[in-house]
């Protein structure tokens, strides 16, 4: 009988077949659960495979159903604000939960750098794809949809006319929860600094902010910058906020990269966080973590959003009637030095 040892060659599908007394067609069904088998015969073969180290051949499965086995994620985002210089941010944490949660499912990963243009999905073997965070006209879920491919997206989609499932991120609660915590601090003349773009955190977050704007009385001051500048188009756009607006008292930047330039730009203008203007965050990552002072930020779940936004996907590759729109448990404020002052004025 074959082994499996050192210097041995593999057992094959034939090797179980004769091993079990059974054919190879049998062993093929037994072992990926189709075809009519009895179950005490199914059991029995799996047993012999075990015995054996029979491991069947993925590839040759793969090429037999049509299938790549694998999804990708992909997003349009920068990897200045995705990631950052240590390619250590959100898009990295959530490839890490995505990556969990597609294994289970003997599917495989395929991390794509961002996409900006270019042929980036296009020449990938995929059988799908999680879109993080699409833009109008993104170009991840453009190239997607020219091949015919599924996707989901992790954040409803920048687009309306996009209708693909997704993830909600519940970028509104986000940015009414960051405000909250400021306005409780004592903050009474708080900015907006979000990315350029209509990814669905930035038009979340501006709708909440000119809400809480009209309800409690401040004049709405909102900046853009670009996403691909990171820390130095955060720090130039607070910069000039500050100039023209020098009575904020509190800057909520959305992208944890410009929340950085936006300390750098504060403690340069004379300025101490947070006596005289605080700062606050969306994403719980390394750059809130690690920024001085420490910036508070929010838990977004993205652990478990990652994980939903693979069932999704992989519900739709299954051809279920899934549902449209995910949810994520409340995201919850976690307080830093950035934002927490002894005594909030009054």
């Amino acid at each position: 009988m074959p082994t499996s040892g050192s210097g041995a060659r593999p057992p094959t599908i034939a090797d179980v077949a004769r091993a079990a007394s059974v054919s190879r067609t049998t062993v093929s069904h037994a072992l990926n659960g189709i075809g009519k088998v009895d179950p005490k015969t199914r059991e029995r073969i799996k047993k012999v495979a075990a015995e054996l180290g029979y491991r069947p051949n993925l590839r040759a499965q793969r090429l037999r159903r049509g299938e790549a086995k694998a999804i990708a994620l992909a997003s349009s985002m920068p990897f200045a604000v995705a990631g950052g210089p240590s390619r250590l941010g959100f898009y990295m944490e959530v490839a890490a939960a995505a990556a969990e949660r597609a294994l289970v499912h003997d599917y495989a990963l395929v991390l794509v750098p961002p996409v900006q243009s270019g042929s980036a999905l296009y020449s990938v073997d995929i059988d799908g794809a999680i879109v993080v965070e699409p833009d109008a006209n993104d170009v991840a879920t453009g190239q997607l949809r020219e091949r015919g491919l599924p996707y989901v997206a992790l954040g409803r989609p920048g687009s309306p006319e996009d209708d693909a499932p997704y993830v909600d991120l519940r970028g509104g609660l986000v940015a009414e929860l960051l405000l909250a915590h400021l306005r409780e601090q004592g903050a009474r003349r708080p900015a907006l600094l979000i990315g350029g773009g209509s990814r669905h955190s930035a038009v979340d977050a501006r709708a909440a902010y000119e809400r809480a704007a009209a309800e409690h009385g401040w004049a709405p001051l909102v900046a853009t910058a670009p996403e691909e500048g990171g820390e130095q188009a955060g720090y130039d756009a607070c910069a000039a906020l500050l100039a023209a607006h020098p009575a904020t008292d509190a800057v909520c930047a959305l992208v944890d990269a410009f929340a950085v330039g936006a300390v750098r730009a504060i403690r340069d203008s004379g300025r101490r966080i947070p006596d005289d203007v605080m700062v606050v965050t969306r994403y719980d990552g390394l750059r809130a973590r690690t920024c001085e002072p420490p910036l508070t930020a929010v838990d977004l779940h993205l652990d478990r959003a990652a994980s939903d936004a693979v069932e999704l996907l992989l519900g739709r590759l299954r051809g279920e009637d899934t549902a449209t729109v995910t949810e994520v448990p409340e995201p919850r404020v976690i307080p830093r030095a950035s934002s927490l002052r002894v005594t909030a004025p009054a």
